[in-house]
């Protein structure tokens, strides 16, 4: 190496901040050299004469570690961008698609129609959309349609002029004139009257409207987003609900899970409860007993997100010790009711199962990507790869009807 040696090149690697691995090769005796090289940023050495087969090794080793830091990277790339969405918990597939469409469509202006039963953050969407678009700085503005009459919810979205009905004293804006530049969450859209959907759709066409009583043409600039726990389809073949206002609504859709459908979550959302209502408490509790968290996973939450929030908040009030027991969250799971979530029940499992759910539940986590499962569960690919070839034949401790379902 003329003009300069081995650790003078170690140096302008490091002052260059290259993106590479190096691999030192060192005469025999030569090894404080390699010590000191790897001291300053190599990777690994080998001894002359080379040994080959050695070498390969270690070649291997370091590409496969170049492939995880590079997809850790990627990982903690979009870990980051979803931990910015506020007040939104899950690690579920069903919940990172939720996360990934609230990304990808809260920056354009088109109105959403979110979807889901009753409790399942449908207004914690709504605010994230708005949170990540380019009205964040704007109001965001909500209404809860069901619970108005119609003379009241049409005052309350447009607006009224003094003297439009008995006790306008004074006019008033609405809704929309207070969302401008802004986002507007209509929840329970399903339940507004023809007359409302009338002047909805108008809205949704013209971007303008007239307060009640007056004729003057107020222009406004408001993203729409909606939610219904009905079935708007089924309403509109009813003639319940108009069928040009439903696809104006619904230029993008978004299917909130029901927390039955994605059990893997509970533990996450009862832990962030749990810590939020001990705080508010001033109660020293640090965790739940094993079967607490089983009947929370057990249990099939007719009220989603909403009632697990309720039951963490009654076991944090009643508990009389310092970990929540079973008795104190107050639900019951019926003696009838199967384990369908394929959580293994501890006690009762075998460490063949435990070992099996904490490898396919960690794969599905990882997109299929056998590397960074195992990282995560801090093992070889290798592993992961021989435990899957056995999950297949069915030669994994388990019955082989529990490796069919899987």
């Amino acid at each position: 190496m003329p003009g300069m040696d081995g650790l003078e090149l170690m140096k302008k690697v490091r002052e260059r901040e290259l993106d590479c691995v190096v691999i030192v090769m060192t005469a025999h005796g030569a090894i404080e050299s390699a010590v000191k090289a790897m001291r300053d940023g190599a990777a690994d050495y080998v001894a002359k004469p080379v040994n080959v087969e050695e070498l390969t090794l270690v070649l291997a080793r370091e590409i496969e570690r170049i492939r995880l830091r590079r997809e850790a990277g990627q990982l903690r790339q979009l870990v980051s961008e979803r931990a910015r969405i506020k007040n939104l918990i899950g690690s579920s597939p069903a919940m990172q698609s939720v996360f990934d469409t609230v990304l990808q469509v809260a920056p354009s202006r088109a109105s959403v129609l979110i979807t889901g039963e009753s409790g399942t953050g449908k207004e914690l969407v709504a605010a994230a959309l708005h949170e990540h678009s380019t009205r964040s700085k704007g109001p965001f503005v909500k209404l809860h349609c069901a619970s108005l009459a119609e003379t009241i919810l049409e005052s309350e979205l447009f607006g009224h002029e003094r003297g439009a009905f008995t006790g306008a004293v004074a006019r008033r804006d609405g809704r929309f004139q207070q969302a401008d530049r802004g986002t507007l969450f209509l929840d329970e859209i399903g339940e507004i009257s023809p007359a409302i959907q009338v002047k909805l759709l108008r809205f949704l066409q013209e971007h303008e409207f007239e307060r009640v009583g007056g004729n003057q043409t107020v222009k406004v600039d408001v993203r729409i987003v909606a939610a219904t726990n009905r079935d708007l389809k089924d309403r509109v073949q009813k003639g319940l609900f108009r069928e040009d206002l439903y696809y104006r609504l619904n230029v993008v859709s978004l299917a909130m899970p029901a927390l039955r459908e994605r059990p893997s979550d509970i533990p996450l959302l009862a832990s962030h409860f749990l810590t939020r209502f001990v705080k508010e408490n001033e109660k020293q509790i640090g965790s739940f007993s094993d079967e607490a968290l089983q009947r929370l996973v057990r249990y099939d939450w007719p009220g989603n997100v909403r009632e697990l929030e309720n039951a963490i908040e009654r076991a944090v009030v009643v508990c009389r010790g310092n970990t929540i027991r079973p008795e104190d969250l107050g639900i019951v799971v019926p003696a009838s009711a199967k384990n369908d979530s394929g959580v293994p029940e501890i006690p009762g499992a075998s460490l063949p199962e435990i070992e099996r759910y904490a490898i396919l539940k960690t794969l599905e986590q990882a997109g299929g990507s056998t590397s960074r499962a195992a990282e995560i569960l801090k093992i070889s690919p290798r592993k992961i790869q021989y435990k899957l070839r056995e999950y297949e034949a069915g030669r994994d401790g388990t019955s082989s009807d529990h490796a069919h379902e899987e």
